[in-house]
């Protein structure tokens, strides 16, 4: 389904309905491979003019730090990389590595070593201080390219598998994972979609029987809420999404009417920004954002400890006091220029 025709179809659609800065391919599932990467990016820039191609991917395969160098040797303008003890396993490629054969490569890299490397110390000593891991380059597997789910879903499944003692069904659910989107017309996996797929996975293999739990985001993805299935649905796989889906939700998705015209009569006098705003948080969200700002932040809302934190700065910070504690939080604060500081 995922064809370079498709990439380049949406990709004029985007530059001929809103004249795009630019493009990105945005690869959190990992899926992305050296021989895909070769005919996707001249496909691309054929089409999109001096606009800038940027490229995001993450390792979850291994392959993206790879990716990256074939994609830059193809004309990509921009990489999305992390910082080395963030880096690798479920996130991005070690920027450091990144820069490091790019310039074996020949090319300039302007980019200021000492601090990322300053960066990357501060990172790995709160690592090791709270005992948290820091990333590591992973093998390949074959079975990512089936289930597809980022590398947030897969750490999430880990710990809430393991909490409810079944890690034994690991690899029982990324099968499953990987069935569902298959079923389902191949959604692309990422949020929103897939949680869909992951929470209807994980319904099918807890309850045992595929499909007799529908959540209402399955339905309502099956039946077009959300835009143009890639391919049709298996009749019979659509009945019992119907069946056994919420009954209140209609077939066939009334039209969204849209939304600007009426915040602009609801309120005349307010920015396109604030517009905007609104149509992306629901409720009074917007008007306590305006409220706070209003009033230069409203300390009220500030939940402890943190409040008595900060009116303990306020009011020691003359005495020289090195340390401060409010509730189970503590601040130490040392006067000077450190040469850790980035």
């Amino acid at each position: 389904m995922h064809t370079d025709e498709l990439f380049v179809a949406k990709a004029r659609e985007l530059i001929e309905k809103a004249d795009v800065d630019a493009i990105m391919l945005k690869d959190a599932g990992g899926l992305l491979t050296p021989d895909r990467i070769r005919t996707l990016v001249p496909a691309l820039k054929a089409v999109i003019g001096d606009r800038p191609l940027e490229l995001h991917s993450h390792c979850l395969t291994g392959l993206a730090p790879l990716v990256y160098l074939e994609a830059v040797e193809l004309g990509c303008d921009a990489l999305h990389t992390s910082i080395a003890p963030l880096a690798n396993g479920a996130a991005q490629p070690a920027t450091q590595d990144i820069v490091r054969d790019l310039r074996a490569l020949g090319y300039t890299v302007n980019v200021d070593d000492e601090r990322i490397e300053t960066i990357s110390k501060q990172l790995t000593a709160i690592a090791e201080a709270e005992d948290k891991p820091v990333g590591h380059p992973v093998a390949y597997s074959g079975l990512h390219f089936m289930h597809q789910l980022p590398g947030g879903m897969l750490s999430n499944f880990h710990s809430q598998l393991a909490t409810a003692g079944l890690s034994h069904r690991f690899d029982e659910l990324l099968h499953e994972v990987a069935r569902v989107r298959s079923e389902l017309a191949f959604p692309i996996m990422i949020t929103p979609f897939a949680q869909f797929v992951g929470t209807q996975a994980v319904m099918n293999v807890i309850s045992g029987e595929r499909y007799s739990m529908v959540p209402n985001e399955i339905k309502k993805y099956a039946l077009g809420y959300y835009g143009t299935l890639l391919a049709p649905i298996e009749p019979e796989l659509m009945e019992r999404i119907i069946a056994n889906g919420a009954s209140n939700i209609a077939l066939e998705p009334a039209p969204i009417a849209p939304m600007l015209l009426d915040l602009r009569e609801r309120y005349p006098d307010e920015s396109i920004d604030l517009l905007l705003l609104r149509a992306m948080f629901a409720g009074s969200q917007v008007d306590e954002m305006k409220k706070t700002v209003a009033a230069g932040g409203n300390a009220d809302e500030i939940p402890l400890p943190f409040f008595g934190l900060i009116k303990a700065l306020h009011e020691k910070s003359a005495t020289g006091t090195k340390s401060l504690k409010a509730g189970d939080l503590q601040i130490s604060i040392e006067k000077g220029k450190s040469e850790d500081a980035a």
